[in-house]
């Protein structure tokens, strides 16, 4: 689903806006919400071209299991389902841009500008950008790098182009189990072979899931080698196999189609290590009463934040989303009294989101 409201031009006057979140991933957008109930309309700013984060870089075809009363979705049907439940508040989507600049103002606005020069002045900041600006951890092979993108992949997007191939997949946590074990079972995305390779014969993945790719293995649907990756072969320009040196210092030689490496992201904070924020271990501290920054008026939302008994889960995003809303609207309605209303009964809350009031007599 495309996101409503795409941004005009960039380097026109600034916009004024009341809310600005940097971030599109699943909290970023849940955060579209919530101001929404409180009548704030929000600008939204993403480095990458879509929105979904994380979510629909890395794993949008990954199971997720622990969104409140949705038995699993993938990180794509979650991102379709938060983009039509912001849908009635209008928000205004700035893709494929990068914040480069944020400060406050003498009015106690702040600027806030992107790499492609969009520019805003805005009363509240909310910072939702997940890890950072991440980016996969690479293989480290001398020349490997000449394949990315063509047999060398960093990411599924779209799985129906393993099917059928040789895989060699690499990486010993939740992402490289996933993969591998959705390769091997039957179906449209079967690839002809799974082979998975990781440093050492322990895993970081769910328990289950290493139960069974060990159980796959000894079935012959799979294989796993313990070992590291020390070059490869090509034949005419293709990448055509990869030298593993095993735990008993013997180097085979693995034959494959496309090579896929899950060794985790590397959190880049960027320019935000720059804008004058509480930082502890690359995570913006925040308090736990309104999720705001040490600057008020920029709150944290999301893993990109830290506190006291800090989970980085989606649904604690949410639920740090919704007093971070809350937080925030003095600061946009300073005159004004903000009440706690429900959606199952609040008649001005169903205007706000277009739809009927129910009678509760009939």
């Amino acid at each position: 689903m495309n996101p409503p409201n795409p941004a005009g031009a960039a380097g026109a006057a600034p916009i004024e806006a009341d809310a600005v979140i940097i971030g599109a991933g699943p909290v970023g957008l849940f955060q579209v919400f919530e101001l929404g109930l409180l009548e704030i309309k929000a600008h939204v700013i993403d480095s990458l071209a879509y929105p979904g984060g994380q979510c629909i870089e890395l794993y949008p075809d990954k199971p997720i299991y622990d969104i409140p009363a949705v038995p699993v979705c993938t990180g794509g049907e979650l991102t379709d389902n938060l983009l039509r439940q912001i849908e009635p508040f209008g928000a205004t989507f700035h893709l494929g841009q990068e914040v480069v600049e944020l400060r406050r103002q003498d009015d106690g606005r702040f600027f806030v500008r992107t790499a492609k020069d969009t520019r805003f002045l805005t009363k509240t900041v909310f910072i939702a950008a997940g890890v950072g600006a991440f980016q996969p951890r690479t293989l480290k092979v001398d020349g490997i790098e000449r394949f990315d993108g063509t047999q060398l992949f960093y990411r599924v997007r779209d799985p129906a182009q393993f099917a059928g191939k040789d895989l060699v997949i690499m990486g010993g946590g939740d992402s490289a189990l996933d993969w591998a074990l959705n390769f091997v079972q039957e179906g449209p995305n079967q690839a002809g072979s799974v082979i998975l390779v990781h440093r050492r014969d322990g895993f970081r993945a769910a328990p289950a899931s290493v139960a069974k790719m060990r159980e796959l293995c000894e079935a012959m649907q799979m294989q796993f080698i313990v070992g590291q990756a020390a070059g490869f072969e090509e034949s005419g320009g293709r990448l055509t196999g990869l030298k593993i040196v095993g735990g008993d210092g013997v180097t085979r030689l693995v034959p494959l189609d496309a090579l896929l490496v899950f060794f985790g992201l590397s959190p880049k904070l960027g320019p935000i290590a720059d804008w004058g924020l509480a930082i502890e271990r690359k995570q913006l501290v925040v308090d736990t009463e309104k999720f705001q920054t040490s600057v008020p008026g920029i709150f944290a939302v999301g893993d990109i934040n830290t506190y006291p008994g800090k989970k980085k889960l989606i649904l604690s995003g949410f639920h740090e989303a919704a007093l971070a809303a809350f937080g925030a609207a003095p600061y946009v309605f300073p005159e004004k009294r903000i009440l706690l209303q429900y959606t199952t009964t609040s008649p001005k809350l169903h205007k706000v989101l277009g739809v009927e009031t129910p009678n509760f007599d009939d």
